[in-house]
């Protein structure tokens, strides 16, 4: 009996995949990045522009209120040295208001290195692509919470 030589069935179609699109940037010149911190999400889409920064269609200034946050988020762009040269639009949901800055600092960065991979040494350096991986820990049964334990009675 023989058999057939195996072939790729989609030879053709080798680098057309979303993740090759979305490294030269998508058919409209908008690069993309995803990040996660705790339980928020967000996607960052970044393109050559003017500076907007826009959160869930609400200004940057608007959406976080914190000054740590919006400082945060304007220094990825300070850092790399691209402030007032690119539009920034991030949905994001779930988690508080630190997580979801967390989670559009690391869609930031991903979507930038996208963008411009010669920023890859900056970003890298700043911890901009290092996902933040601590959650809350889960309460436990037969204690208060997570490490709180009910009062001890000896009698």
């Amino acid at each position: 009996m023989t058999t057939a030589p195996l072939s790729a069935p989609h030879a053709t179609t080798v680098g057309t995949t979303k993740a090759a699109l979305r490294r030269g940037g998508d058919a409209r010149g908008w690069h993309w990045g995803t990040g996660r911190r705790k339980t928020a999400i967000a996607r960052v889409r970044v393109h050559a522009g003017a500076g907007e920064f826009q959160v869930n269609e609400k200004d940057m200034t608007e959406f976080f209120v914190e000054g740590r946050d919006q400082k945060v988020l304007a220094g990825v762009l300070e850092k790399c040295n691209i402030k007032g040269k690119v539009d920034v639009k991030a949905s994001v949901l779930g988690g508080g208001f630190t997580g979801q800055a967390g989670a559009v600092l690391m869609g930031l960065a991903r979507s930038l290195l996208s963008y411009d991979a010669n920023l890859e040494p900056t970003l890298r350096a700043n911890g901009f692509l290092t996902r933040d991986a601590r959650k809350v820990e889960r309460k436990k049964y037969g204690q208060a919470g997570a490490r709180r334990r009910f009062q001890f009675s000896k009698r």
